[in-house]
């Protein structure tokens, strides 16, 4: 499962060796703690994310493939805030939402889809009862939470194709491409699907 779409970056560090359970539990847990720290404790968070990730070897490229589709967001949601608020309260609430979406990225990274599957067919036992087959309602969660990402990276990308041909003020040279590529990564998903007997 873990070929439908390529996030995983193999290795041997001990976030690679937790369970997935436990990762997304301290993924929710420290989501938490971010909204509820004050903005002088998020400085030690910063340190304490950029460690986990130099602690999991995936690398400065898979890092910043995590941050790089929000990044434009991130500066948006800056400025409002900047506007809004105040500097302080603006720089908070941007490193918030970067944080949270750099250890989402981080559990994502050093997760195999498999073990992903495996914990949310558990937690999803339960709704066997109501006539939901678990496996198939995890592979649907799953997936869905890979496809952020992807579809993100394909906007970031048809935003610099934008960009580069000078029609970045152009809705339709946007949402065009955008609407293609994400029906391409549908059909190869699909195809991928297919081939190990998920199609039904």
């Amino acid at each position: 499962m873990n070929g439908l779409t390529g996030a995983y970056v193999p290795g041997g560090s001990f976030l690679h060796r937790l369970p997935a359970g436990v990762k997304l539990l301290g993924l929710a847990v420290s989501c938490t703690a971010l909204l509820l720290s004050p903005p002088v404790g998020l400085a030690g968070a910063v340190a304490v994310v950029a460690l986990l990730y130099a602690v999991s070897g995936v690398g400065v490229a898979a890092a910043w493939a995590q941050i790089r589709p929000v990044r434009w967001f991130a500066v948006a949601l800056f400025g409002v805030q900047f506007l809004l608020v105040d500097l302080p309260g603006a720089v908070s609430s941007t490193l918030r939402v970067v944080l949270a979406v750099a250890l989402a990225g981080l559990v994502t990274l050093t997760t195999r889809t498999a073990a992903m599957m495996a914990f949310l067919e558990r937690c999803l036992a339960p709704a066997r009862f109501l006539g939901v087959d678990p496996f198939r309602l995890s592979l649907l969660l799953s997936l869905t939470l890979r496809s952020v990402p992807v579809v993100a990276g394909l906007a970031t990308r048809v935003r610099e194709a934008q960009r580069a041909r000078g029609t970045e003020r152009s809705l339709r040279a946007f949402a065009v491409p955008l609407v293609v590529s994400a029906l391409r990564h549908a059909d190869t998903l699909g195809e991928a699907l297919s081939a190990r007997g998920l199609d039904d």
